[in-house]
């Protein structure tokens, strides 16, 4: 066992991809586990029962189960670029986030397993945060959801902007919200997210030791 925190991701998870990148913006080397979810390791089972990623294990034995827990674990001991500031601002945007649009998004995403509706209006009513979100990125000179840069809220919020975007990404380059396209193609080409989606193969027991965060970026 070494003495790095250790993390159980998926790398195409949402929650594991925004904890992921505050690790690395705070600098915190990890040993990484990559989880296949049809094939949890009983190892991450033991540490977080509820089988869903991402999972820190800190060198005290403390276990984070929540990516905002994480997120905020990670800024608290560092927070270069103070993604922390202004809070009360970043907690709304993310009640929203992770509460009504991604109960809509997953419905759009996967609406053949909730027939009761179309497609189409599973994506106008994950449109209503999109165009909430265009609205604010329009008084910040799309440069941020909170402040006139990037903050917790922007990297909380970017994957999943992504995941429902990257449904039918013709249809949500031919919207009206341009602030909200340049925003995303903002996070989706800066080296951190890069750094972040590196693949790493499955872990399974007796894997050599894999790191995860060694550069600062």
């Amino acid at each position: 066992m070494s003495d790095y925190p250790l993390l159980y991701s998926f790398r195409r998870c949402p929650y594991a991809m925004r904890s992921r990148m505050a690790l690395k913006k705070a600098g915190i080397i990890c040993e990484l586990r990559e989880v296949v979810l049809r094939d949890k390791p009983s190892e991450m089972l033991e540490l977080s029962p509820k089988g869903t990623v991402p999972v820190l294990k800190l060198a005290d034995g403390k276990v984070l189960e929540e990516s905002l827990d994480i997120m905020h674990w990670a800024l608290n001991f560092r927070d270069p670029d103070r993604w922390l500031e202004p809070i009360d601002e970043i907690g709304a945007i993310i009640n929203l986030l992770d509460n009504e649009f991604k109960i809509t998004l997953d419905k759009y995403k996967y609406y053949i397993k909730y027939p009761e509706f179309s497609q189409q209006y599973y994506r106008s009513e994950g449109e209503k945060f999109l165009i909430y979100l265009n609205e604010i990125l329009t008084k910040n000179q799309g440069l941020g959801l909170c402040d006139l840069r990037t903050t917790l809220a922007d990297i909380a919020a970017f994957p999943f902007v992504r995941q429902f975007a990257f449904v039918d990404k013709t249809w949500f380059d031919q919207t009206p919200y341009k602030m909200l396209q340049g925003w995303l193609n903002f996070h989706l080409s800066s080296p951190l997210f890069k750094n972040v989606m590196k693949k790493y193969k499955a872990w399974i027991p007796g894997d050599p030791l894999v790191l995860f965060g060694e550069e600062v970026s």
